[in-house]
């Protein structure tokens, strides 16, 4: 178990080395969640209060922004044809997997990291007395995000449409996690206590264990095909 967790944190290392060099997926992606959060704050009916919708305004521009990072998870690997020699080596499959996993979990919480505070800045939106709460729906609901959209990405590097490809085959099966978090993250923004969105926390949990145990043991199969 030791040497599986290494070789994982081995292969995230190595993708968060390279992007904290380049930073070319987080800049792209923050660039494009704060240019979603300018356009809603002008088509925004002024009679309409922020407060009411910003947990859905903010879990779309969270998914649309993590798809567009997505699709690069897998791009140096495809041009280098460096995954066949990682295939090749000892590594195990789900290992390969967990690595991909965690490195996309990082660079995908710290574009949220700056995605909340722009929405904050943009619709007045306080999440002091909700912090807590908000953390934990993050996580919880990015986790599940980043395990299943780490196999797509996967599958879709393989393929001549392969960016085109991913949104499509990734944004349907991720609805019940949206609805769950965006649900949960406008309640908490409302000041209702944490207690009333047990429900919803445990919901993302499941769809978390449920994604994690069948994307690590359907990704060797993926990336062979």
């Amino acid at each position: 178990m030791a040497a599986y967790v290494a070789q994982a944190w081995a292969i995230a290392r190595k993708d968060l080395l390279l992007e904290a060099r380049s930073r070319e997926r987080f800049v792209s992606m923050a660039t494009f969640a704060a240019l979603v959060a300018v356009v809603f704050s002008f088509a925004l009916d002024p009679t309409v209060r922020s407060r009411d919708i910003a947990g859905a305004m903010l879990w779309v521009t969270v998914l649309f922004a993590g798809t567009l990072g997505l699709g690069r998870s897998f791009a140096m690997e495809r041009e280098a044809d460096a995954l066949t020699g990682v295939l090749v080596s000892p590594v195990p499959r789900g290992a390969v997997f967990l690595g991909k996993f965690l490195a996309n979990l990082v660079v995908v919480l710290a574009v949220e990291a700056v995605i909340f505070p722009v929405y904050a800045l943009f619709f007045g939106l306080r999440f002091a007395g909700a912090l807590g709460g908000l953390v934990l729906v993050v996580v919880l609901a990015t986790v599940g995000f980043m395990a299943l959209g780490t196999l797509f990405s996967a599958m879709a590097a393989h393929t001549r449409m392969g960016e085109t490809l991913l949104p499509i085959l990734l944004l349907p099966l991720l609805i019940p996690v949206v609805i769950f978090a965006a649900s949960a993250t406008q309640r908490l923004l409302a000041g209702r206590p944490l207690a009333e969105v047990g429900g919803n926390l445990r919901m993302l949990l499941a769809f978390d264990l449920v994604f994690l145990f069948v994307c690590t043991a359907a990704f060797g199969s993926a990336v062979e095909e």
